[in-house]
């Protein structure tokens, strides 16, 4: 079994070096819809991840199954990975698997809403 709590804090950190990254180094060479791209990317990682952190203790205490962490974890690196490469300089048609890492994380916070409703604990 991964170990989703560490992983989450390891996104956080991510998270917190890449948006100061984005607000001090790349403020000044970016255009406006970059910088926007950027700050979308880094609120939706600090927001998963935390939401991953929740999710890893649930695990531990047995009230959630690893499905829904994976289903975050995936879809906030494809969210916001092709986020960060389009505001660094990637092809804009990169954006267009942007709508799939949302999706990712949609079903993975669906999937934990069904798993706390059948949960009988």
């Amino acid at each position: 079994m991964l170990n989703w709590i560490g992983i989450a804090a390891v996104n956080m950190a991510v998270a917190v070096g890449l948006g100061a990254f984005g607000a001090h180094g790349l403020k000044k060479v970016a255009t406006a819809a970059q910088l926007d791209w950027w700050h979308t990317a880094t609120l939706y990682l600090l927001v998963h991840a935390l939401g991953l952190l929740a999710i890893g203790i649930m695990i531990r205490l047995q009230i959630a199954t690893q499905t829904p962490a994976w289903l975050l974890q995936i879809g906030s690196l494809i969210f916001a990975g092709s986020l960060y490469a389009m505001a660094l300089g990637a092809p804009r048609w990169l954006g267009a698997i942007t709508p799939i890492g949302g999706t990712f994380m949609i079903i993975g916070w669906l999937w934990l809403a069904v798993s706390a409703f059948r949960y009988q604990g």
